[in-house]
């Protein structure tokens, strides 16, 4: 019987996926990854995403082990590696779970293309998001643009349940095609090693995002709604970038939800955990409509919007010296602004930065920094671990005014108003600038009211085109 092998991407797990399972049911299967960063339009990961996926893979190698089933590890143009080991086995057909992407769907149609060339069998699954992008839609036919009506349609739906881990011993046994190191693909940082803040915070497995998962709807879920806000305490998930690995799939996680739901009766955060999980499927109905979410306002009218953009390929065109020593500052938690400087110290230790504290420091930047969002979506992509290509950009579009049912742009988070509201005692600003009173800590490098008397006549140069 000519085996089956499973083309791992953002699914690194053994339960709940159905790939997977489909290639144990046909025969013997194998697995492979392929780490892309050639193919066309495919964005390489940035540096905190490549640590978690070294450990990632680790994990899902032992997990595979388990099954009897191998990891094949290859880098290059996924379609290409995909056809090549596919041939190398002698398989009889390839197994995947859909992505959504623009260029990542060129990819899964090329390798489509040749399977049926070829004569094997190919077929993909849903298994990250709990809809796809191309079946909710308004009552006119259209994308959602609105995320209260997406989410009342789509959480009317019923989701599947999460599937079984397949049975084991069905493996592939032959001579097995060439594998790369982990190790070799250098994916963790050596010279200088600048990680040890995200192993501290972080156990990068399938195993441990079940755990976040379990103490998360014990403990914390409850009080959801008023405590995510906070981040001065453990309110949040923290499930996100088990989601974004896919070590967590969405039904795994809506399933447990719901159950626990049943036991709340009465209280409202799992339903708003619930619209949390809404909003990252949003994020990706989002991207499947429009691929240039990381690069295009989906708002054309926000293409003249006076922003500075720092970056180096457009520095001859407004962002001067000062923007690039603006952005150094923020990127760096040196503005003299502390809720904004605790986020990106934050960020810069462990790989992640509260979600409020998120919103804050993204406005501070695009609004009172006056810098492309771009800029800032391209370093939370470098240093956040659950930056994926979707939440990343809608997100920064969000706050910029110009994504899919944005805040507002006259909507400026006041960052000292922020602080004393869901920071009261200083306890998040302490931990993360612990010299924030004293006389070495900088002054603000911008005013604030000023700023935000700028940003409101910029905004007010374009008005009559967004038709406000």
């Amino acid at each position: 019987m000519n085996a089956s092998l499973i083309w791992f991407r953002d699914d690194l797990r053994v339960a709940d996926n159905p790939a997977l399972l489909a290639a144990v049911a046909d025969g013997a299967a194998a697995a492979l990854y392929v780490l892309d960063e050639e193919s066309a339009g495919i964005r390489p990961l940035g540096g905190a995403a490549k640590w978690w996926l070294h450990h990632a893979l680790a994990d899902l190698h032992t997990e595979l082990a388990g099954l009897g089933i191998p990891l094949i590890l290859r880098r290059g143009p996924g379609a290409e590696v995909a056809a090549r080991v596919a041939g190398e086995l002698g398989a009889g057909a390839v197994y995947w779970n859909r992505r959504y992407g623009g260029p990542e769907r060129a990819v899964d149609t090329a390798v489509k293309e040749w399977a049926g060339a070829a004569g094997l069998h190919a077929e993909s699954f849903q298994a990250s998001l709990l809809h796809e992008p191309w079946t909710v839609r308004t009552g006119a036919g259209n994308p959602y643009q609105v995320f209260t009506p997406f989410w009342k349609a789509l959480s009317a739906n019923d989701f599947r349940a999460p599937l079984d881990v397949p049975d084991a011993g069905r493996g592939y046994g032959g001579t097995l095609p060439e594998s790369d190191s982990l190790e070799g693909w250098a994916l963790l940082p050596t010279a200088p090693d600048w990680a040890a803040g995200l192993r501290e915070a972080w156990t990068p497995t399938a195993a441990a995002g079940h755990e976040a998962l379990a103490e998360f709807l014990e403990d914390r879920v409850a009080e959801y709604s008023e405590a995510r806000d906070r981040p001065d305490r453990h309110g949040t998930s923290h499930m996100s970038p088990y989601l974004r690995w896919g070590q967590l799939s969405p039904f795994q996680v809506w399933a447990a939800l719901a159950e626990r739901r049943e036991q709340l009766s009465g209280t409202v955060g799992p339903a708003v955990y619930a619209a949390e999980l809404g909003w990252r499927e949003f994020c990706w109905h989002q991207l499947y409509h429009h691929p240039d979410l990381a690069t295009n306002n989906l708002r054309p009218q926000f293409d003249h919007f006076p922003w500075r953009r720092p970056d180096a390929d457009v520095a001859n065109h407004g962002g001067g010296r000062t923007g690039v020593e603006h952005l150094h500052a923020w990127q760096q938690g040196r503005t003299g602004i502390p809720l904004v400087d605790a986020g990106q110290r934050e960020l810069w230790h462990t790989g992640y930065m509260h979600n409020r504290v998120r919103m804050v420091a993204a406005s501070f930047l695009v609004k009172n920094l006056g810098i492309h969002w771009r800029a800032g979506e391209q370093w939370f992509w470098d240093t956040l671990v659950d930056a994926d290509a979707a939440s990343n950009p809608a997100n920064w579009q969000w706050v910029a005014g110009s994504g899919a049912d944005a805040s507002p742009f006259f909507r400026i988070f006041n960052p000292l108003t922020q602080a004393k509201k869901f920071d009261p005692s200083g306890a998040y600003v302490n931990r993360w600038v612990p010299e924030w009173l004293t006389p070495e800590y900088p002054q603000p490098m911008v005013d604030l009211q000023e700023t935000r008397r700028e940003a409101l006549d910029a905004y007010g140069s374009i008005k009559e085109r967004l038709k406000l």
